[in-house]
């Protein structure tokens, strides 16, 4: 018996290819949580995973195992800008288990970003800008594939933490960037 896979799995030729992008992401803020834990390398570990994954060089369960190691690094720092940090990384290495953790990469290191800096909003909207021109033409098209945030409970972008408060906002903020095309319009009118 098959069982049917979350919208929000994404192929495993997709994860592979949002794995890169979602690693670039967190890897942005990296210095964040390093300038407060500089001995624990477990975030830099999951960004260097989640490119290996990337590139065919892990596979998907025995990555599934690992990807809350860095989750768990989050603990180790106090400031808001570096525990994002590490919840960047471990949800860069979410990737290989659902796809939709690429989100979930690239709102944290926004959050991150945002956090470090003075004018929080600016911050948030310059690592947003910075995040989609890393966006290759394949990573966006997989990333359109994804449920909107908070409409599908099978996954992270369910009704849970990455759906609500800031880092819910800043997904919807990503999906509707990448839903507005030169000649194109919104997406999302088109699929209801």
């Amino acid at each position: 018996m098959s069982r049917a896979l979350s919208a929000q799995s994404l192929s495993e030729a997709d994860r592979r290819l949002v794995a890169e992008w979602a690693a670039t992401c967190a890897e942005h803020v990296l210095p964040l949580f390093e300038a407060e834990a500089p001995g624990d390398d477990r975030p830099r570990d999951a960004i260097a995973r989640a490119r290996a994954f990337s590139r065919g060089e892990l596979d998907a369960a025995g990555e599934i195992r690992r990807r809350f190691v860095a989750g768990r690094a989050a603990h180790a720092a106090s400031s808001v800008g570096a525990v994002s940090a590490a919840r960047a990384a471990a949800q860069a290495a979410g990737v290989a288990h659902m796809g939709a953790h690429a989100l979930g990469a690239a709102a944290y290191a926004a959050r991150a970003a945002g956090a470090a800096a003075e004018d929080r909003s600016a911050a948030i909207t310059a690592e947003l800008l910075w995040q989609r021109g890393r966006l290759s033409d394949g990573v966006a098209a997989a990333l359109r594939g994804l449920p909107p945030v908070g409409t599908d409970g099978s996954g992270p972008l369910g009704q849970g933490l990455l759906a609500s408060g800031e880092l819910g906002a800043i997904i919807r903020d990503i999906q509707e960037a990448l839903d507005v095309r030169p000649g194109v319009g919104d997406a999302r009118a088109h699929r209801a």
